[in-house]
């Protein structure tokens, strides 16, 4: 199939769905290799970037969507339901963050990070699809854990989880106080063991 053919077939499909289209989807339906598809893609990309179109095509994990350029939101929401994104409360977002971050983490996960119960925060990013279940975890009791969705990629412009920004490292300064190492470069751990002690911690709690 013709470059041109292949791109108004993916235009196509990817404007009809309205969802993230996996490539192996694309692949089936139009029986060429994932190369073909993903060079077709990319000069759609390139060809939306350089006109004055609306529109884009967003890559979310091992998929593509047709999507609105979020410079035109403000357009938008007064067609569409007026309705506005999602606000999310800073407890709502530390909980997201502890999840995008710990995928497959429990309720108790986050309880314990936080300190305090975050069963009303869970709750409403389950409602707004940014988090869902990840099955069970192998602990007593069965926890369910969870993990954030492909709304949640799309909704933060990311494509996959390690487009999230890095963590600061954590250490010991000599008041045995904890600092960001990207801040405070030139402090340096009187206590290895203790510094590592923290270390782990820190890992295992964000």
């Amino acid at each position: 199939m013709e470059q041109s053919k292949l791109k108004g077939v993916i235009e196509a499909i990817l404007f009809s769905s309205g969802r993230v289209v996996k490539i192996k989807e694309l692949m089936a339906i139009l029986e060429v290799n994932s190369d073909e598809i993903i060079n077709a893609i990319d000069s759609m990309k390139e060809e939306c970037s350089k006109d004055n179109r609306g529109i884009e095509i967003i890559r979310v994990e091992d998929g593509y969507q047709l999507a609105s350029k979020k410079e035109y939101y403000e357009y938008l929401y007064q067609i569409i339901n007026k309705q506005a994104k999602p606000t999310l409360s800073q407890a709502s977002l530390e909980v997201l963050s502890i999840i995008a971050y710990n995928p497959r983490a429990t309720k108790s996960d986050i309880d314990r990070i936080r300190g305090v119960d975050s069963s009303a925060s869970l709750y409403r990013l389950l409602e707004y699809n940014l988090v869902e279940t990840a099955g069970k975890a192998d602990l007593p009791g069965k926890p369910t854990t969870y993990k954030v969705t492909e709304e949640f990629l799309k909704t933060f412009g990311l494509e996959t989880l390690k487009d999230l920004p890095k963590l600061p490292k954590y250490k010991l300064d000599s008041n045995r106080q904890i600092v960001i190492d990207d801040i405070e470069e030139n402090i340096e751990s009187n206590d290895n063991e203790d510094n590592t002690d923290i270390m782990e911690e820190k890992n295992e709690t964000i």
